[in-house]
Parts: structure tokens; sequence; C-alpha cells
């Protein structure tokens, strides 16, 4: 026996030795896109765990190249507490240091307590002697102003609503008729029309407090996203619906025992049993990571890092949802000072890591996960340093007196970069697609997802993919007659019909097993217009490190000798 161990820990020598030979460093960078991890025992730790997560897990089933609605717009997005700001100047400063980092999107709080305060249908703030709408008339037109587009968070009661009004535990509850909070968000819509446009209804139902002192319950919040969206519908139908961003947690107590908390995946499984699909334009989702990196590629159900919104794709296809997007309500790493004494609920950072995290989360979305929309980053700025006692103050991007945190000039370089198209079925007024001359979007019913772009003669779509193929779906058989497709300044002819995984739409494919890198395309309509109705981006076929191979098969021949040798004495 003595002797086995020691041809294992001879053989393990040999394997490190081989390792350091060829290529330590590529091997630690591999180790630590798929684990998210920086330390190395824990990189070591984490790829056993994900070989074993692959040999007995399937990967989820995110339908990659299904079309997906609203996905297409600029994914920096930011929350923001500017209903807190007591100077309209700050907010100013504010939104314009937001708009100079290349974010376009504002999560804002619109609490239904500060605005219809006192009593139903009273917009009157008494305690100042002031119109409630003000503050946020003022936020609304400074948006404006900044050009940055606004998702108003429609949440927090006020305590005429409920019998128990704001008793401990109860102040986040939903009301006690749900037709006081559908009166509220129709107030909302109505007044905002044509200047905002997405709304989130409600926020974390499936945990303690969101929901008030009771257990959570998915058919209640169904029942409130249903009054919600009828009503915001009615106000405005152009109006796009979020459903609340489910908390990430692995608690799955069973219903019987009544818990607080639960795991976003039963949750969501329970909203679309009470009947929540058709209620929401778009899913809400918290895509934290945590403890690891945005490139932690381990997805179970007892994990809540940064891959784990896979899981609630997986749930959505299944439910036949696979056109409808996930956007993150809120994304980022807690970056707790260094004498920091608390405990660390949230996981804990540097801030060069806080910095270095946000930008590979964007990226990963980008490239990896064609069903997420915008992402809003956890979060902007508190007003004072009142709150410099809670973990969760780490999140921000500007200290109270406007010092910027590294994570600030991070997204402000990758918000300068020009976007480009990778992995999945993207729609014609993607914003990385840029055209000239004459051209239009247009409805149309018989159009993937109900619209196409009509390229004049003439006009030109350029734009910048990186992936390992390229096909087009044209609106009718004479746009490919019409197109010349240029990829790196080269004509390219289209190539054969082919269906498009996951879906059942025929496309034109123009180029497969391209090579790697970035790729330029320019599509111009000649001699006719031209129907653009998708474009098409393949994946590269996922590669393995030759070390890493030599490693494994170097341990399993090891495994092998041991084993034989014990078989043989």
């Amino acid at each position: 026996m003595k002797r086995t161990w020691l041809q294992i820990v001879l053989l393990a020598l040999a394997t490190l030795a081989l390792l350091l030979l060829v290529g330590w460093q590529p091997l630690r960078r591999q180790m630590e896109s798929w684990t998210g991890e920086q330390a190395l025992i824990e990189q070591l730790k984490g790829t056993g765990a994900l070989a074993l997560l692959r040999l007995t897990n399937a990967p989820p089933e995110t339908a990659p190249y299904a079309p997906v609605r609203h996905v297409g717009l600029p994914p920096l997005g930011i929350n923001t507490f500017f209903e807190q700001e007591a100077d309209p100047a700050q907010v100013d400063r504010a939104m314009s240091m937001i708009r100079a980092a290349g974010i376009t999107w504002i999560r804002q709080q619109f609490p239904w307590e500060d605005i219809e305060i006192a009593a139903k249908g009273d917009f009157w703030d008494h305690r100042w002697d002031r119109d409630a709408w003000e503050k946020y008339d003022t936020i609304v037109a400074l948006a404006e102003q900044h050009d940055l587009e606004i998702i108003a968070r429609l949440d927090n009661p006020p305590a005429w609503s409920r019998a128990v009004g704001n008793a401990e535990g109860w102040s986040l509850a939903p009301p006690d008729d749900l037709d006081d909070y559908g009166d509220f968000v129709a107030a909302v819509v109505e007044r905002y029309r044509g200047r905002i446009r997405y709304y989130q209804i409600w926020n974390e139902p499936n945990i303690y407090p969101e929901w008030g002192d009771q257990p959570a319950d998915p058919a209640g919040y169904v029942a409130l996203l249903q009054t919600a969206y009828s009503r915001a519908k009615t106000a405005d139908p152009d109006c796009i619906i979020i459903a609340a961003g489910l908390a990430q947690t692995t608690e799955e107590t069973p219903w019987e025992y009544g818990p607080r908390n639960i795991s976003d995946l039963i949750y969501l499984e329970a909203m679309y049993r009470a009947g929540a699909q058709g209620t929401f334009d778009v899913m809400g989702a918290m895509v934290y990571g945590l403890w690891t990196g945005p490139t932690d590629q381990r997805v179970s159900r007892d994990r809540s890092n940064f891959a784990r919104v896979q899981l609630l794709r997986e749930i959505m296809v299944r439910h036949g949802d696979a056109t409808v997007p996930i956007w993150a309500t809120e994304v980022g790493w807690s970056a707790l000072p260094e004498d920091w004494q608390g405990a660390a609920p949230y996981g804990r950072v540097s801030e060069a890591q806080q910095a270095q995290y946000a930008v590979q989360a964007y990226e990963r979305a980008a490239r990896e996960w064609p069903w997420m929309g915008t992402m809003n980053y956890w979060f902007w700025r508190r007003p004072d340093e009142s709150e410099r006692d809670q973990a969760w103050y780490y999140f921000r991007m500007v200290e109270p007196d406007w010092t910027t945190l590294p994570v600030y000039a991070a997204i402000k370089a990758y918000g300068g970069q020009p976007p480009v198209l990778a992995r999945g079925f993207h729609q014609e007024d993607h914003h990385a697609v840029r055209y000239g001359g004459e051209w239009a979007l247009l409805a149309d019913d018989g159009a993937v997802l109900g619209g196409m772009a009509r390229l004049e003669q003439g006009a030109q779509a350029a734009f910048t993919y990186e992936g390992a193929g390229l096909s087009l779906k044209l609106g009718d058989a004479a746009s490919a007659e019409h197109l010349i497709v240029r990829v790196d300044g080269r004509e390219q002819r289209l190539g054969r019909s082919e269906i498009v995984p996951d879906t059942t739409i025929t496309v034109q494919r123009v180029l497969r097993l391209a090579r790697r890198g970035l790729h330029s395309v320019t599509l111009e309509a000649a001699g006719g217009p031209v129907l653009l109705d998708g474009i098409i981006v393949y994946g590269e076929p996922a590669r393995w490190p030759w070390w890493l191979a030599a490693a494994l098969l170097a341990l399993a021949l090891a495994g092998w000798v041991c084993r034989r040798r014990r078989v043989a004495s």
C-alpha cells in the first residue's frame, strides 16, 4: 500500500512538472476562465467541481439561436437613488457623469409611498407642502436632457394600503387591494406616457422582507403582475413591462413549511404554473457574482453565482418563452475595505477586482448570452455616508463626495468601445448595426418578431461580428438577388439555405468556419431594395487546452497503473 501511494505521489509530481514545463500561467488563466477564481487552491477545487458537473449534468438549454425581443438595445445601465437627492443640481451632475461613461439606462425607483403618500388619490406631499410628483418630474426631465432611458421600478406601497400598515416586517409588503396598486401604476404610466417606456413591477418578491412577514407567494405576485400589466398597457400600449428581479437564493424549503425565502428557480416555475406567461415583456433577474468572478462556468441549483441566470433562462425556454429576454436588474461585486471587520454576506473583492469583474460580466453576457438584454450595475452612489457600516454600501461606483471608484473608469472604457455581434439571432434594429443611405424599419406581421429593415438601392448596413460563421434572414427572394455582402472588404456570395438552430427559420448562409477574430461586414442594396429580417452569428466551437488534456491523460494513466499494481498484489 505504501508503495502504491508513493507511486501516486511521484506520478502527481511528474504531472505537475509537465504542467510547469508546457505552460503554468496559461493553465492558471484557463482555470480562472472556468471557475471565476483567482486563488490557486480555489481554481483547482473549482476545476474539479466543474468537471464533475459536466459529467453529471447536461448544460442548461438556453436556446441561444432563438430570436429574442428587447435585446438589441445598449447594455449599460445603472441603479440610482435620485429620489433621495434634495438638490436637483446633484441629480444633473450625476446624470452627466453617467452618460459620459457610456451608460444609457438608469433603473430608478418611483416608490408608491412617496407619491400617493397619505391616502388613495392624494398626490400631495403634506410634510413639505408641495406636489408629490414634482421630484419625479424633475428626474424625468433631466434624464431626457442627458439622453438617458429610465427603467421605473414601481413598489414600496404606502401604509394606508394595508390593514397592518407599516408594522415591523410589513413595510414592503403588497397592498390588501391589488386594484389600488393597479391605479397607482396607471397614474404613473399615464403621466409619463411617451417619456418613460420601461416599468419594473415589484422587486425580489421571493425573499423577506420584499413580500412582507409572510410566506413567499408566487401566485400572489402573479396576480399583482397581471393587474399591473393590464392597467399599464391600457394607459400606454407601447410600454414594456419587466417582471420583478428575483433574488438569487438556493433556499428550497418545501412549500408546506411556508418559507419567507424561496429559490428563484422554484419561484419562477411556480409563477408559470400560476399563469405568468403573457403578463410580462421582459424577465428581471438579480445577476450577482458574489463569491466568484463573472467567468465562473459552474451552473447548479445549489450555487449562487453569475452563471446561475442560465437556469432561469432554461425554465423560460421550457415554458415556451424563448423569445422573452432576461434583463439584469442588478449586477455587481462588493468591494469591502481591507479593514472591514463585519460579515461579508455578498462576497468580497478588491476595488481592482470589482472593476475587472464588472467589465468581464458585460463581456461574457455579450459573448455567450444573446437572450440577455440591459444589465444594470448596482449601484451609482448614495447621497451621504451614513450607511458605510452596511456591507451592501460597497457595491457603489461613486462615493458621496463624488470620488469615483476604479469601476467607473473601467465601465467608461468599456462603454467607449464599438459594439460587436456575437453568437445568436440578432434583429435588424440591433444597436450594433449602422445604416446609411435611404432605409427604414418596418412593422410586418410576417417578419421574425414582427419587423424588418428595408434598404433602398444604394443603402448600406454595416456591423462587426465575432464568431465562426454568419447567415442572414432576408425578407424575400428578390433581396438575395439585390444584396452585395462584403466581409473584411471581400465580396462574398450567399450560400445555400439552412435552418437556424433552436428555430424553424430558414436563412441564407454567408460564411461558416471563418477565421477567428473580429470581422467587419457591409450589406449593400444594389439593383433594387433589400429586406433584412435578421443576422445570425454562429459561435466558435469549444477549444480544449492541449496542455490540460496532456495532464489529465497523465493522471488517468497514473490511476490505471496504480489500480493494476493493486490488483496484481
